[in-house]
């Protein structure tokens, strides 16, 4: 066992059907998480690196080996995407978070809007992120396994909400049909987790 592990899922692979079918989340939580954290361990085995923190090296993802980066990238998002999902989810936030994304945004569902198209139109692989910057809420998206946090992202900021939208995790169940994915998404997010992570930012 290497220096980062998978974390526990805290809830069934079929706990978000239908929305996301429970093959899908055994294959990419069991082998493409876990291919994520042994490439990471492997690519930092007898280096510097293992000294440091899954934060430190993505905050210096432009200097680190392409392994380290693509895989450390995959396992915090994937790790922030088990988290910020849960059974009998979905709905609206409530409290601070829903204040501001009404504030920033507009309305709820003009956040949705904007979300989803980043989600929607991020090409190829790739994350869509809701993410604090200097206080404020931004909506973004990255490539591959980039995040907010790494030094090379094009907006940088404290992540609070990420959607995986690589084919694997959608395609077993909606093939081509990514915009149904995202909208199917919103079932599923935990708000009470999202508006912790907002919160912790403040």
């Amino acid at each position: 066992m290497g220096k980062f592990n998978l974390p526990e899922l805290t809830y069934g692979y079929d706990a978000l059907e239908p929305y996301i079918d429970a093959t899908t989340m055994e294959i990419h939580f069991s082998k493409h998480h876990a291919a994520y954290v042994n490439n990471l361990n492997n690519a930092i085995a007898g280096t510097e690196l293992e000294a440091k923190s899954l934060d430190e090296l993505l905050a210096n993802a432009g200097m680190l080996p392409t392994a380290v980066r693509n895989n450390g990238g995959g396992h915090f998002n994937h790790s922030l995407f088990w988290s910020i999902m849960g059974k009998d989810k979905g709905g609206n936030p409530s409290g601070k978070l829903a204040e501001e994304l009404n504030s920033t945004f507009g309305s709820f569902e003009s956040f949705k809007d904007a979300f989803s198209k980043a989600a929607a139109t991020r090409f190829g692989s790739g994350w869509a992120w809701l993410l604090v910057k200097d206080g404020k809420l931004v909506v973004s998206s990255t490539p591959n396994q980039d995040n907010p946090l790494m030094d090379i992202a094009e907006v940088e900021g404290t992540p609070i909400l990420g959607l995986d939208v690589w084919e694997h995790a959608y395609y077993l169940k909606y093939q081509n049909r990514r915009p149904e994915y995202i909208e199917n998404f919103f079932n599923v997010i935990n708000w009470d987790e999202v508006s912790k992570r907002y919160e912790n930012t403040l």
